[in-house]
């Protein structure tokens, strides 16, 4: 059985000091109300991991991630972070591909394979965002869009490796907009990446990929979106900033 997660995205958000706070509240919300088998999953900026590491090894339903990594080991790359530097602090997980990469940063599809082929060489999960822009949308491409970003960014990998692989498909123009894919829109697509999955790696692997879906996901929609047939949780952006909130969110998988 796939895995259910509920992943937490603060961006470039919380100094020191309120990331600490934020966390310590979100920890002892878990501890009190969640009932379940889910995973929950922050990933703060960098400047947090090793404190957030060291909270969360008193929760073992809580991992923590980065937002991005470096796709070399080492070396002259003034200002980046390497998969080793994130592992070697007891992060489990790392963000690749979010749109906001893609598009502020120019990441390809190229890059974000080395990123995703770096990540897995030491021993971390990717989250591995696709996802289509309001322009691809009303064209009609994007379910080529999504097909290719697989095809080009994860697909190289060997059936082993990609079982590590989470996947998060964010429609792009939902992000921080306040506009959400209907459930049935995302269920589509949820069902598109799965089939996809399914011809590359077969129906065992396809079955076991958890696919998150990123996009104004907030405790509002979030039970209907999770009720999906595809969805099996959320990579969650301003939510993620409000203990309240996230809590909610993760306690939709409740037993």
């Amino acid at each position: 059985m796939r895995k259910k997660i509920v992943a937490g995205n603060w961006k470039m958000n919380m100094d020191y000091t309120s990331g600490v706070s934020l966390f310590s509240e979100i920890i002892n919300m878990i501890k009190d109300e969640v009932r379940g088998d889910q995973e929950v999953i922050v990933c703060p900026p960098f400047v947090h991991l090793h404190s957030l590491v060291q909270l969360a090894n008193q929760h073992p339903k809580i991992s923590i991630g980065a937002q991005n990594c470096h796709q070399a080991d080492a070396g002259a790359y003034t200002g980046e972070i390497s998969a080793a530097m994130i592992k070697s602090i007891g992060s489990e997980y790392v963000i690749l591909g979010h749109s906001e990469r893609r598009q502020y940063f120019a990441e390809s599809n190229e890059l974000l394979a080395k990123k995703t082929d770096m990540v897995l060489k030491n021993g971390l999960k990717p989250i591995f965002c696709i996802g289509e822009t309001l322009e691809e949308r009303n064209s009609n491409i994007h379910f080529d869009v999504i097909k290719t970003q697989l095809a080009e960014g994860v697909f190289h990998l060997t059936a082993e490796d990609f079982a590590n692989v989470v996947l998060a498909y964010e429609p792009v123009w939902a992000i921080g907009t306040g506009v959400t894919a209907s459930p049935e829109q995302a269920q589509e697509v949820h069902a598109f990446i799965r089939k996809e999955i399914e011809s590359r790696y077969g129906d065992a692997i396809a079955d076991n990929t958890t696919i998150l879906y990123g996009g104004s996901c907030n405790p509002g929609n979030a039970p209907e979106l999770f009720s999906q047939k595809d969805i099996d949780g959320g990579l969650i952006g301003g939510a993620s900033l409000k203990s309240r909130d996230f809590t909610e969110i993760v306690k939709v998988f409740n037993k």
